[in-house]
């Protein structure tokens, strides 16, 4: 491991002034990038332990909720406006980690999580793009049945790995971000990059900004909203396919939805075109189908992995079914 200082901060301005210096990088909870550090593929000169700024998950004005970068995962999962205001937040959050991880892991660190592509962590055998930019991508030739079918491009197929930011992307979650600038704000849906021919860049965040909050909209109906991960095994894998779904149906018609996908793309996915297929169709398995059809349009499967296809549509349909009652 690459030597490196600590240093604890005691706000966010703090946090800022240590975060300015060259290889430093923040640390949350560190399920992730202490990993990466004992890789070496994550190589800081200094963490930033920014565990003791904000905490809190409090109510807007408008009705909103505003949740501190630094909640842990298990407390925003159990927090009761949550649970009833926004469920697919808490069934995404229950369904990506054990409870000791979840109790660890903070939600500005879920959000910076980086892939869980093997040949990403094969920092001794394999290249990738993402890891030394430049150097091509083993995956797209090689064992890909776990990688990406969206947003994908010929330098990166690797998919992001949170199912919290899936759920957010639905909700239509907003990032709030402090620099050296100022504050600004940014949708999740625009934080995460495409890889293009740059995979290394994952975010916009700029050199030493921090992630102060996420903040939910009022949205009545997400309080019919579901999350529905399907992977190889029941204990805590990454998704090979998730959908995080909310939907307002009036009279058997779909009045409104939300809809974004995990699993199957290198950011998470919102499926734009799949909600605007369905505003104003009937409620029905049929309806979602041809929805699920015109976002998966996009998909470009790679050798293994054409099977999250099906296997996508197969959830949306599912979900939003269980959603309005529909008979599959």
């Amino acid at each position: 491991m690459n030597p490196f200082t600590y240093t604890k901060a005691t706000d966010a301005a703090d946090a800022l002034r240590h975060g300015a210096a060259g290889g430093a990088r923040y640390l949350g909870g560190g399920t992730n990038l202490v990993d990466l550090m004992r890789e070496t593929i994550e190589k800081p000169d200094a963490l930033i332990d920014v565990t003791g700024l904000s905490a809190d998950i409090v109510e807007t004005g408008d009705g909103g909720l505003l949740i501190g970068a630094a909640a842990r995962n298990t407390a925003v999962a159990e927090h009761e406006t949550v649970r009833t205001r926004y469920p697919v937040l808490a069934r995404a959050l229950v369904a990506g980690a054990s409870p000791q991880i979840r109790n660890m892991a903070t939600v500005g660190g879920n959000l910076l999580q980086r892939t869980r592509c093997p040949y990403f962590y094969d920092a001794d055998g394999a290249r990738c793009n993402k890891r030394e930019p430049g150097t091509g991508c083993d995956a797209i030739d090689g064992f890909n049945r776990g990688h990406a079918i969206l947003g994908a491009s010929g330098a990166c197929a690797a998919t992001h790995p949170s199912d919290m930011a899936v759920a957010l992307a639905a909700l239509d979650a907003t990032v709030h971000l402090r620099g050296a600038d100022g504050t600004r704000s940014v949708p999740l849906t625009e934080f995460h990059t495409l890889p293009g021919d740059h995979p290394e860049t994952e975010t916009v965040l700029r050199p030493g900004e921090l992630i102060t909050a996420v903040e939910l909209p009022p949205l009545p109906f997400a309080a019919h909203s579901a999350y529905r991960k399907v992977r190889d095994r029941a204990s805590y894998a990454f998704a090979l396919a998730s959908v995080a779904a909310a939907v307002d149906v009036e009279d058997g018609t779909v009045r409104d939805v939300r809809l974004a996908l995990g699993g199957v793309a290198t950011k998470p996915w919102r499926a734009s075109r799949a909600e605007e297929a369905l505003r104003g169709q009937p409620a029905t398995p049929e309806s979602f189908r041809a929805a699920a059809r015109a976002e998966l349009e996009a998909a470009r499967p790679l050798r293994d992995n054409a099977f999250k296809i099906d296997l996508t549509e197969r959830i949306i349909v599912a979900v939003l079914s269980q959603l309005t009652g529909a008979d599959q």
